[in-house]
């Protein structure tokens, strides 16, 4: 696809950046630096308040005990699923409502703020003697490996079979937009270091 074309392409680039910076012999340019990406249209997909509902519902149903936590705080914080799977409880400054990051996928830590929604969540988690993680694997007291087979029957049973659990992700930002938050604020809660990246969403 053009999107996996352009992750390659900057990923070539960020590489062949590196060559010259750490003076690697005969790499003195880059390129791939006049090299420009695919017009890739993101896919875009947000919940509405209506479909939150029904999947809230289904998730509450379902063989897994920590999804019915998991998707809403995945809606409520913005963050990657990965970012929440591994997250550990010394992370949390509940008093301060927030959320300290040790390490995104940018390579480097950010905050989130908590909402009260999110604060009533975290307070009604179980939690295990020993075991630092938030929402771990309650066989395993570890992180969840994954959680497809759990998310797909809940978002087919909520009848939104093409939604993703990134689309939590997307949908968070969009609530803040359409809640008067600036497009700075939004990148700075999902954790962008690019503010174009954040653009996607400035037409909401």
């Amino acid at each position: 696809s053009k999107g996996m074309a352009n992750r390659v392409l900057v990923l070539l680039k960020y590489i062949l950046n590196l060559a010259i910076k750490w003076k690697i012999p005969g790499a003195e340019s880059n390129p791939a630096a006049g090299i420009k990406l695919y017009d890739a249209n993101a896919r875009e997909r947000f919940l509405t308040v209506e479909e939150t509902q029904r999947l809230f519902d289904a998730v509450k149903k379902s063989r897994s005990t920590q999804l019915k936590y998991i998707v809403p705080l995945l809606l409520l914080l913005g963050c990657r699923k990965r970012e929440l799977l591994d997250s550990k409880w010394e992370e949390f400054d509940l008093e301060r409502r927030i959320w300290r990051i040790p390490m995104s996928k940018t390579g480097k830590s950010r905050h989130v703020p908590l909402s009260q929604a999110a604060l009533d969540i975290l307070n009604q988690l179980p939690r295990w003697n020993g075991c630092p993680y938030v929402v771990p694997n309650p066989n395993t007291l570890k992180p969840h490996v994954q959680l497809h087979r759990a998310w797909d029957y809940a978002r087919k049973a909520a009848g939104l079979p093409d939604v993703r659990m990134h689309d939590l992700r997307h949908s968070m930002a969009s609530n803040m937009v359409n809640s008067g938050r600036s497009i700075y604020e939004v990148a700075k809660v999902l954790g962008h270091t690019q503010l174009k990246t954040t653009q996607r969403y400035a037409h909401l």
